[in-house]
C-alpha cells in the first residue's frame, strides 16, 4: 500500500509536520508500506539541513532524514524558491519536486494524508 502524506505547516511553532513526519516514519516501518511525504509552504523548511534546535527538543531535518531512510520526500520547488531554500540546503535524500510531480504521486496513491 502507498500512503502520501501532504505537510504544508512550518516546521516549529505548530505540531502539524512534526506529527505528519512521525506518522510518516511509522508507517514506513510497517510491512507491505510505501510512505511519500510531499512539503509544501512553509513545511519545506522541514527538510533544511542543519538546524540548530535546543537540548531536548525534535529536529525536523532529522526527521525528515528518518523518513528518507523509509520512503521518498519531496518539497514543492515554487515553495523553496520563494523562501530562499537552494538544493543544496537539503537533508541528504530530500529533492526538488513540482505541482506535477505531486499530482502524479497523488494519483497513484492509495491513501493521501494531509497535514
Amino acid at each position: 500500500m502507498k500512503t502520501l502524506f501532504i505537510l504544508n505547516d512550518a516546521p516549529y511553532g505548530t505540531e502539524r509536520s512534526y506529527n505528519g513526519l512521525r506518522l510518516a516514519k511509522a508507517v514506513s516501518k510497517l510491512a507491505d508500506q510505501q510512505v511519500q511525504v510531499f512539503l509544501m509552504g512553509d513545511a519545506v523548511a522541514c527538510a533544511k539541513d542543519g538546524q540548530k534546535v535546543p537540548a531536548g527538543y525534535y529536529n525536523a531535518g532529522d526527521m525528515v532524514k528518518m523518513v528518507v531512510a523509509g520512503g521518498e520526500v519531496g518539497l514543492c520547488g515554487t515553495c523553496m524558491t520563494a523562501r530562499g531554500i537552494e538544493d543544496g540546503e537539503l537533508v541528504p535524500g530530500a529533492v526538488r519536486k513540482t505541482l506535477a510531480d505531486l499530482a502524479a504521486w497523488t494519483a497513484v496513491a492509495d491513501k493521501v494524508v494531509v497535514f
